[in-house]
């Protein structure tokens, strides 16, 4: 199902994402880091057929059955938010919708049922190792300054480090990434590699903004990790991009760089439970397909309840920052476009509502879904906004209940 692009110059979004959000998103402008051709991903999952074990040249000595259905639920559409091998909020949301869409017991636990049910998959490993690819590793790599005024100086809000992108790639956390290489080494292998030293992620040198401005802006932390490295990371899958479906370049990329495929399900409806914090997605026979932990709203700006409609999507949307939507703004706050990027305000997806100035997008923080307030919208991490922008057109129909 193709996602409607926008095509109007410019559409309103909400003032909802903390303390950087509130303007306006145009058609895809995608950020240089994520330029890139139609060519095969090294990063993407291969998966053993049906029945068959996977070949591990370094296999994994620890056991680790949370992370293992972690990334089989994550595969299957009920996402656990960051894959991080713990049975938490986001997992639970996951495993209760995995119960529910399989007429199971719904308890939020891995139960012995649910685990029964997940055995078809368990030839899919927790974890596989991958080398970086140079070009992945190249960046460019800046810290994100949090003042929106020097935001819209950077010529895109891309990642501040190759360690985050990794993580962001592979659906989960730098913490996780370094419990998975102990010594900058995958675990199980032998001995560490010759060139796993730390590296910085960019040299402070000025780059032009969006308006053509020069600006200095701040280098990263140091990474861990390197192009050409070998590194254990969490086996998400479902990753395979069709050129011919997806025609947008940019768009492409991105969706490669998140380790999103282009094959997701129709979206008929969508309900959003605030008491649930959770986003159902139904397909056209009213088959619950996916489940995502969301943010939305705060006691500032609470979740509007109703039945919306969709009237577009864009695809790695600028920001047009306007202090008068927050409560939180500064009093010498400016107007401000801000330029695309993971890391900006709404991530790389806006879903436009017909609620005004309220969407469902991305965000720069993935770990905290489902963990803090929100100024209004519904946020998901990068990853499933860019599953849900694949799912929904204008006859989705979105409700937002209590």
């Amino acid at each position: 199902m193709r996602a409607i692009l926008l095509t109007l110059p410019i559409v309103l979004l909400a003032a909802c994402d903390a303390g950087t959000g509130g303007g306006q998103a145009q058609p895809s402008q995608a950020p240089t880091q994520q330029a890139a051709a139609a060519t095969p991903d090294p990063l993407a999952a291969h998966d053993p057929a049906s029945g068959a074990a996977m070949s591990e040249d370094i296999v994994d000595p620890v056991a680790r059955p949370v992370m293992q259905a972690q990334v089989v639920l994550d595969r299957l559409g009920f996402t656990p938010g960051v894959v991080d091998g713990k049975e938490g909020l986001s997992t639970r949301n996951a495993v209760s919708g995995f119960q529910e869409a399989n007429s199971l017991a719904v308890t939020g636990k891995l139960d012995q049922p649910t685990n029964d049910a997940l055995k078809a998959w368990t030839n899919i490993p927790a974890t596989r190792v991958v080398t970086i690819p140079a070009d992945f590793a190249a960046g460019p790599f800046y810290a994100v300054p949090k003042d929106p005024q020097d935001q819209a100086k950077m010529s895109a809000l891309g990642y501040a480090s190759l360690d985050e992108k990794l993580a962001e790639r592979f659906h989960t956390t730098i913490a996780v990434l370094k419990e998975l290489n102990p010594e900058g080494k995958p675990a199980g292998m032998a001995a560490a590699p010759a060139n796993a030293v730390p590296t910085p992620s960019a040299s402070p040198t000025a780059t032009p903004s969006a308006s053509g401005e020069a600006f200095t802006p701040e280098p990263g932390p140091w990474s861990i990790f390197q192009g050409g490295q070998q590194i254990r990371v969490p086996n998400v899958g479902g990753d395979a991009i069709d050129p011919a479906s997806v025609t947008d370049a940019d768009w492409r990329a991105t969706l490669a760089m998140l380790g999103v495929g282009s094959t997701q399900p129709s979206a008929a409806r969508i309900v959003v439970s605030k008491a649930k914090g959770t986003m159902k997605v139904f397909d056209t026979a009213d088959k619950l397909v996916a489940v995502y932990t969301a943010t939305m709203g705060s006691r500032y700006d609470p979740l509007p309840l109703g039945d919306w409609k969709i009237l577009g999507t864009a695809h790695n949307p600028p920001f047009h920052y306007n202090p008068d939507l927050f409560w939180d703004a500064k009093a010498s706050a400016e107007k401000a476009k801000l330029p695309p990027g993971p890391n900006g305000p709404v991530g790389v997806v806006w879903i436009d509502l017909s609620k005004e100035h309220y969407g469902i997008h991305g965000t720069p923080n993935p770990e905290t879904i489902g963990r803090a307030e929100s100024h209004g919208c519904v946020r998901l991490t990068n990853w499933d906004a860019a599953r849900l922008a694949q799912m929904v057109s204008a006859k989705t129909q979105v409700r937002f209940e209590a």
